[in-house]
């Protein structure tokens, strides 16, 4: 038994110059790519204590709220710019010792590899367990409460904005794992994010393609289906850089580990 808490704290805002709201953008009738994400966290056996919404401030965030009340999650609101500050305090106010950080946006994440990541995390002792090497997307990151607290206080503004960006910049100064996955799901050409009105086209066909398997969708038949649709990657060419956010980056100091 432990005694660390994971909680999962989900930074939502509206405004985007690509899609508006992105996170509240239906998949389906009735279910949104927010409802997806809580849907799987709350899937993917005891892993995850509680999910937070982390809302920034503004009226046009007022939809997060009533989103909340809908789904019965818990909330905070705070500072548009500062997102680090958001992740610091919705672990604060759900008293978890450990952050699970995951864009709102992205309806399909690498469920399978949680259990494995938050064992590694705590058998290591690591202040932050990553995954990365997987489709864009799909990845997400673990880290302790007073490693985030420790970014925040040293952080500049953009990486108060970038979340984990500092931890990135000054990767020797933390015991960091980063968890990459077996050659099938290595595959940075693969996106899974929402962040264009073409990759919510994609991701749309993807989940109802999948829906009777949701929310728990194995990422290896997502990858699947994404080769058998060569319209995908047509559409999305523009936008697929194959670059991951800890691996595959000149200048990298820390060296993933393979399965």
């Amino acid at each position: 038994m432990t005694d660390r808490r994971l909680v999962a704290v989900l930074a939502c805002r509206a405004d985007s110059t690509r899609l508006y709201a992105k996170p509240l953008q239906n998949l389906v009738v009735g279910k949104t790519i927010l409802d997806q994400k809580l849907d799987t966290l709350a899937a993917s056996g005891n892993v995850i204590a509680e999910t937070v919404l982390a809302v920034s401030e503004g009226v046009e965030n007022l939809a997060y709220i009533d989103f909340a009340a809908r789904r019965g999650t818990r909330y905070l609101i705070g500072s548009k710019s500062d997102i680090l500050s958001r992740l610091v305090n919705g672990a604060l106010f759900a008293d978890a010792t450990d952050v699970l950080r995951l864009t709102s946006e992205n309806p399909f994440i690498w469920w399978e590899k949680l259990r494995e990541a938050w064992d590694c995390h705590l058998r290591e002792d690591n202040e932050l367990t990553v995954v990365d090497g997987c489709p864009l997307g799909s990845y997400f990151e673990i880290v302790r409460l007073d490693a985030l607290l420790t970014a925040h206080r040293h952080a500049a503004g953009y990486q108060r904005e970038a979340c984990t960006q500092y931890f990135r910049d000054n990767a020797r100064q933390f015991r960091i794992c980063v968890l990459t996955p077996p050659d099938e799901l290595q595959r940075l050409d693969v996106r899974l994010t929402v962040d264009t009105p073409e990759d919510l086209v994609v991701c749309r066909r993807i989940y109802t393609h999948f829906e009777t398997q949701a929310p728990l969708i194995p990422l290896r038949e997502i990858v699947r289906y994404w080769d058998r649709q060569p319209f995908f990657r047509e559409l999305l060419s523009c936008h697929i850089t194959g670059k991951g956010i800890w691996v595959n980056n000149a200048g990298c100091s820390w060296a993933p580990t393979r399965d």
